[in-house]
């Protein structure tokens, strides 16, 4: 087991994230980009942590979700294009311009703005069209009635349209209908700007699960997520046969173990009562740290490569589990959170959520350490 010289710690793979980038690659093959996407802080991986090892791969553009992120990743030494998947307010647009970041461009009014801070500095500013093909959040609509507004924004004096994108809201079912319909739109979308003299150098709509399952989605450019962390965002027993590789670890350690007679209540309300004499370890972690308070009395770890089950609720700071079947636990014993065995989307599935606010949830006060 792993030795910790902190409190916790998230581990980031660096072999394994990798290993998935290999692997898209050998998916989508020669003539299509690889598209980052960091939001989330990298989907609390770490962007700045992450980007070194993603830009020694050849990774050609990055896509975030705010300006913020894009900035950090500016800061980090980042020279590739960044695409801004969200929404700039008016009064922090001309950080577009400081950062050089790409925005994802849906109102005619927003580009009339940017375009005159654009000219205020003196460049010309790149953009990508969003094209709302049934997500129903941002976008242009896929018809006729948004060429006008795009042709304008193709016209303004410091603005380039380098791209244009949709989002798929189904891209995971099977039968692959709503993706498709979502597909088709855009294409449409596509030919009829084209067909109103509006070109578009790049033009992508597959996330991570459209990477699996819709080649015929990949077009210039794939954006991919989840699959790039090792993150399961399709059917779980066909993400099995994928060879995608967990990205992310979370370890802590043992502060403390005690024997308690049966009848003891443990943790706060009492939610749990030994119903025999209990050797109790409490664990240094907490829904402070994005440890769901959920997992209460319901979760387990791995001690010493054996399981202990969470018993009482999750402090904001620590939380218990009962040790008294794994043999000989100590004080500095290393505990696994998350693992191999016990994976994101275990926990996920445990929980009924998302993998993706699994690690997106865990906290900046978790260091994260960054390994080969």
């Amino acid at each position: 087991m792993r030795k910790l010289t902190q409190r916790t710690e998230a581990v980031i793979n660096l072999r394994a994230l990798e290993h998935n980038v290999r692997n898209i690659r050998e998916r989508i093959g020669s003539g299509v980009e690889i598209m980052a996407v960091l939001k989330g802080d990298g989907y609390g991986h770490g962007e700045k942590g992450i980007y070194p090892t993603l830009k020694s791969c050849g990774i050609e553009r990055y896509a975030v979700a705010v300006w913020e992120e894009g900035a950090s990743l500016r800061e980090a030494g980042c020279t590739e294009p960044i695409l801004l998947l969200g929404d700039t307010c008016d009064g922090q647009l001309e950080n577009l311009i400081k950062y050089n970041l790409t925005p994802a461009i849906f109102s005619l009014d927003t580009a009339e703005k940017l375009n005159t801070l654009a000219k205020w500095g003196g460049v010309t500013q790149p953009v990508h069209i969003k094209i709302d093909t049934g997500m129903s959040r941002i976008g242009f609509p896929a018809d006729d009635t948004a060429v006008e507004a795009i042709r304008r924004i193709s016209e303004m004096s410091h603005l380039r349209v380098t791209g244009a994108f949709t989002h798929f809201s189904r891209a995971d079912e099977p039968d692959g209908k709503s993706a498709k319909a979502q597909f088709e739109a855009y294409i449409r979308m596509i030919e009829r700007l084209e067909d109103a003299g509006i070109h578009i150098p790049l033009r992508h709509v597959a996330n991570s699960p459209a990477i699996l399952l819709r080649p015929e989605t990949r077009l210039d450019a794939v954006r991919a997520g989840d699959i790039l962390f090792g993150l399961c965002p399709v059917d779980e027993e066909l993400w099995e046969r994928q060879d995608f590789m967990q990205v992310m670890s979370w370890y802590t350690y043992v502060v403390m173990v005690k024997e308690v007679p049966a009848g003891t209540e443990v943790g706060y309300g009492g939610t749990f009562v030994a119903k025999r004499p209990t050797k109790i370890a409490t664990i240094p972690v907490g829904f402070a740290d994005g440890y769901s308070r959920s997992l209460s009395n319901r979760g387990k770890v791995r001690i010493n490569g054996q399981e202990a089950p969470i018993i009482g609720r999750v402090c904001m700071d620590q939380f218990m589990v009962d040790v008294t079947d794994i043999g000989e636990v100590r004080r500095g014993d290393t505990v696994s959170l998350l693992d191999d065995k016990l994976s994101v989307l275990w926990m996920a599935d445990l929980l009924g959520c998302n993998v993706d606010e699994i690690v997106c949830g865990i906290s900046k006060r978790v260091p994260r350490i960054y390994e080969y």
